[in-house]
């Protein structure tokens, strides 16, 4: 490793230095490399291919790193811990669509479907539904907590991973959101990476995250938590602005606030529990 501690600058300049083919790297690395003032500076000629993991990887910047960063081989893996980690993954010779906007197919013995979360049963192809998976990968069971591996693991060894997700006819998978992250507004279901990528199109916008938080009359709202580009301003009502007529007037956040940073694990993943934690204690205004 080149840094003990995580540096968008200190990473792009070993790139360059040692000549590196490959950089992988969650998505908010891969966000912070390319809004450095000084990205341009580096040159990143030699790098060819990669991974981006761990939490879910926003088109545009799929498409920044291929076109920005040379990386036209990068991949994305989707899975986690308890399937070792990965479930599915894009190829290289993928098209571009397929590998920009899905989590590719799933790898070499490994199963996965996508059922109702109500009934258990496999949806139709493009239908939302939990991913679940079932192969080599996946773990035993979690040590000494045989209730939460039961949760987790059914009778016929499928993995239910808790992730909201599409597969389509080829076996292209899509992530949706996350069972537990899915806000429901008066009784409308609203899932936050639907309208993340939407925001990430706006161009003052470096960084949003999307959650449900506590309200009396409709049970959850929608807040925006956005990162602003460097140098950058912007108003509330220009974020609303920004939305009218684009997406449904139910999933326009309710609540933006403009932050610095996101609660994040050593590992890079942004902690969205804590972002509601904070809405709730009024640590955000």
């Amino acid at each position: 490793m080149p840094v003990q501690e995580y540096n968008p600058e200190v990473v792009l300049r070993t790139v360059e230095k040692e000549k590196c083919t490959a950089l992988h790297g969650v998505p908010t690395m891969f966000i912070s490399e390319l809004n450095l003032p000084n990205f341009n500076e580096f040159d990143l000629s030699t790098l060819r291919t990669g991974v981006m993991a761990g939490s879910n990887c926003p088109v545009e910047v799929m498409k920044a790193v291929i076109q920005k960063m040379n990386m036209k081989d990068i991949t994305i893996c989707y899975g986690q811990t308890e399937s070792s980690p990965v479930i599915t993954q894009t190829r290289t010779d993928d098209p571009f669509d397929a590998k920009v906007e899905t989590v590719g197919r799933a790898l070499p013995n490994v199963e996965v479907k996508i059922i109702d979360p109500a009934t258990g049963k496999e949806v139709p192809p493009n239908t939302q539904g939990e991913l679940c998976a079932r192969g080599y990968n996946v773990m035993k069971g979690y040590y000494n907590n045989p209730d939460a591996t039961n949760e987790a693991i059914d009778e016929d060894n499928w993995l239910h991973t808790g992730d909201l997700a599409t597969m389509d006819e080829k076996g292209y998978v899509r992530i949706t959101g996350r069972l537990k992250d899915m806000i429901i507004r008066g009784g409308e279901n609203i899932y936050p990476r639907e309208i993340e990528e939407f925001l990430y199109k706006h161009p003052k916008i470096y960084d949003v995250q999307i959650v449900g938080v506590p309200d009396e009359k409709y049970g959850e709202e929608v807040a925006a938590y956005i990162i602003l580009r460097p140098g950058e301003t912007a108003t509330e009502d220009e974020i609303r602005e920004f939305c009218q007529g684009k997406i449904s007037r139910h999933k326009i956040p309710r609540y933006i606030f403009f932050v610095k940073e996101y609660p994040m694990t050593a590992s890079g993943k942004i902690q969205k529990y804590k972002l509601r934690e904070q809405f709730s204690a009024g640590l955000v205004h």
